[in-house]
């Protein structure tokens, strides 16, 4: 699986106010998610309000391990490199698919069912996410049907039950931006 590293380029400004460079190296938390054959998530940064603060040189708000979710009222962006399925995921049960949900705080998220599921990793968040192929191929699972997501796509997800399926062979690198939302009461 190709997991070339890349580099988060944080920008601020100086006692004068003037524009600086403010941090250049990878992104610091980095971690694999449901085991060997899971997804590494790479955690660029969170805004934890609307509008969000601009201020001379903080850093990212700090986080303890990987949230799936954005703060409340606020934003994340996230890499993911999403390594080819095997037949193992025919076999997830209910509860595998929550625990894998667990480890990012989210097992509410889970909507895999034993049966009909259409994907075992088939989740919903109350979340508008921005996805964008950088690498490699994916497939966008919904509750009724899926279409193939190449290098270059943008997928709008509006808070639908969906499940990533990469049925390619190779690494699907994905970048996610997730802006906390609000589901209207018809939709809860």
């Amino acid at each position: 699986m190709s997991t070339a590293p890349f580099r988060r380029i944080v920008t601020g400004h100086n006692a004068k106010g003037q524009a600086i460079i403010q941090e250049d190296a990878p992104p610091p938390r980095v971690r694999r998610i449901g085991g060997a054959h899971g997804p590494i998530f790479y955690e660029v940064w969170n805004t934890r309000e609307t509008p969000a603060r601009i201020d001379k040189a903080s850093g990212e708000p700090p986080e303890d391990g990987i949230v799936l979710a954005p703060p409340r009222g606020g934003t994340r962006i996230r890499v993911l490199d999403i390594p080819p399925e095997d037949a193992s995921f025919q076999s997830i049960s209910v509860e595998e698919a929550r625990a894998h949900f667990a480890e990012v705080g989210a097992a509410d998220a889970s909507s895999h069912r034993a049966e009909g599921s259409r994907h075992a990793f088939m989740h919903r968040t109350e979340t508008i996410d921005y996805g964008i192929v950088l690498e490699g191929e994916i497939t966008l699972i919904v509750d009724e049907g899926e279409t193939v997501v190449r290098a270059g796509d943008i997928v709008v997800q509006r808070g639908t039950n969906h499940g990533w399926a990469n049925r390619s062979g190779k690494n699907c690198r994905i970048a996610f931006i997730l802006i906390d939302g609000v589901f209207d009461a018809d939709l809860k």
